[in-house]
């Protein structure tokens, strides 16, 4: 090699951005079908997704726990009902390591640019640990990695800490302190409750309150993990028991919003019980639709905005001062510390803002410019070939398990690479026409959803007011319509073995067989 001439980056079947759910479970699934020529591209040390980063206090799953779990690995020896987050990322810390994935991980390389190469139907992936090169690319981040956090005027001229509830800084000590809460999302009312009472004082600046029902959280007792572990059928009982009684809320969400009033009379007695206060009671009760925006789950929540430390703020924020927040009305409210719990950039997916397609044409700004998010089967996006997001447009959940939607996914990006290996397709492409129809089928679907018409503006919906997140309808359905590859839906691209690049490894996956049809 001349000394001016680069090295090839080394070249994959197939590259993994992301090592949360999404991400291991598409390894796994690659794997058990024969294919070891494959990257995971992780920024970080560990894997784990959202589970490794989300360590606030009282951080845990609003699914229960049986049904949080991949399918192919259920874990008998959950401890509560409802996962907190130190087992959930030991759960995937776990099944990356017994279904060795691990070895395919590669630390610290935060993906910057995906470019698509036509001129070999591959993807170029530059990272901040190196280059490399795939035939196909699966994006597997999620919409919870990538914290928001509001642009608050004097935001910068703050003296004191800063963090948001995706970031805690755990060596603040909070004992004391002058605490500002942004927000009153999922985070917020699970971390309130826990430094509510050892904080001086805190403000709650809260835009829209939350519908809150109760959290039927138990310990799981010694004797039925014992019994999970020996009969495993019957944690799959348990298991299908809850996904169905989930699957039931669709019928108030999607089908007759009526129905949803005998949650919010739920949430109305959970707020009483919680709360004693007539006008504290009064900011807390939402004006819009239980459903509208996600419904979280808590039984310490009301009571710790209950408590005299507690005061929740309903104007809006109007600056940050080096040592205050000051809203509209004009209040000063002195604060040493300010936590966001602000959510994340979900309908501005991060990760589209570093994929290209041949031209160089971002894939945020394609889909700014077609009104927002979209893709075929919500994976497949025109443009982009060889291309499969995972948790992408309208796959979202607010009622069941996210885990059944993306194994759903990966199955049908599965069928796809099986049908390339097949029929010796280096290039799969879904058509404008075939991904337009369908996003307006889903659209179509959306019209009467409480997502549309519960009166609230959430992070379901985008900066046009579409509802470019969530699947709206049941998830059984969803798995049937990506239960087998639909090539009539897609441009397929063909170039001969010869010319194809592949890596050496991949070459010999492919002669023994792997992605053969199961």
């Amino acid at each position: 090699m001349s000394e001016n001439q680069e090295a090839a980056p080394p070249h994959y079947r197939v590259a993994v951005i992301g090592t949360g759910f999404a991400g291991i479970g598409t390894a796994v699934r690659l794997k058990q079908a024969g294919l070891e020529d494959i990257v995971l591209l992780e920024r970080a040390d560990d894997v784990g997704g959202t589970w490794r980063d989300n360590t606030y206090p009282g951080a845990a799953c609003d699914v229960p726990s049986h049904l949080y779990s991949f399918s192919f690995a259920p874990n008998p020896d959950w401890s509560r009902s409802f996962s907190p987050q130190p087992e959930i990322w030991d759960y995937l810390r776990r099944v990356a390591k017994d279904y060795d994935v691990v070895r395919h991980v590669r630390f610290g390389h935060d993906v910057t640019e995906a470019r698509w190469e036509p001129e070999g139907n591959r993807w170029r992936v530059h990272t901040t640990g190196g280059t490399v090169t795939a035939q196909f690319l699966v994006t597997g981040c999620g919409p919870l990695a990538d914290p928001s956090i509001p642009d608050l005027p004097g935001l910068d001229s703050f003296e004191g800490r800063v963090f948001h509830s995706a970031t805690w800084d755990h060596d603040h000590d909070l004992t004391g302190r002058k605490v500002g809460v942004v927000g009153t999302g999922a985070s917020a009312i699970q971390f309130i409750p826990e430094i509510q009472p050892k904080v001086g004082e805190m403000r709650v600046f809260q835009r829209t309150p939350p519908w809150v029902i109760p959290r039927h959280d138990r310990n799981i007792t010694a004797l039925e993990r014992r019994i999970y572990n020996a009969v495993p059928a019957v944690q799959r009982l348990a298991r299908t028991l809850i996904y169905w009684g989930r699957e039931n809320y669709i019928f108030g969400f999607a089908k007759n919003t009526r129905l949803l009033t005998v949650v919010e009379k739920l949430a109305l007695a959970n707020l009483r019980r919680g709360v004693k206060d007539p006008e504290l009671r009064r900011k807390l009760i939402p004006d819009y639709t239980i459903g509208c925006k996600r419904i979280l789950l808590s039984n310490d929540y009301y009571p710790a905005l209950n408590a005299p430390n507690v005061d929740v703020v309903t104007d809006s924020i109007a600056e940050v001062q080096p040592d205050a927040v000051v809203t509209r009305d004009g209040t000063r409210h002195e604060v040493d510390t300010l936590i966001f719990g602000t959510g994340f950039h979900v309908t501005d997916s991060p990760i589209a803002h570093r994929i290209r397609d041949a031209e160089g044409v971002l894939l945020a700004d394609r889909w700014n410019q077609e009104a927002g998010m979209s893709a075929l089967r919500g994976t497949t996006v025109a443009g982009y070939p060889n291309l499969f997001v995972l948790a992408g447009p309208n796959t979202g959940l607010g009622h069941t398990s996210q885990l059944f939607m993306l194994e759903a996914q990966v199955g049908y990006t599965m069928a796809a690479l099986r049908y390339a290996h097949d029929r010796g397709t280096d290039r799969l492409e879904p058509r404008a026409e075939a991904q337009e129809a369908y996003t307006q089928w889903v659209q179509k679907k959306m019209e009467g959803t409480v997502w549309v018409t519960g009166g609230c503006d959430s992070w379901y919906l985008n900066d046009q007011g579409r509802n470019t997140t969530l699947w709206p309808g049941f998830t059984w359905d969803y798995k049937l319509r990506t239960g087998r590859f639909d090539p009539g839906n897609y441009h397929l691209g063909a170039v001969p073995g010869a010319e194809r690049t592949r890596s050496r490894q991949g070459a010999r996956a492919e002669a023994r067989g792997a992605l053969a049809p199961r």
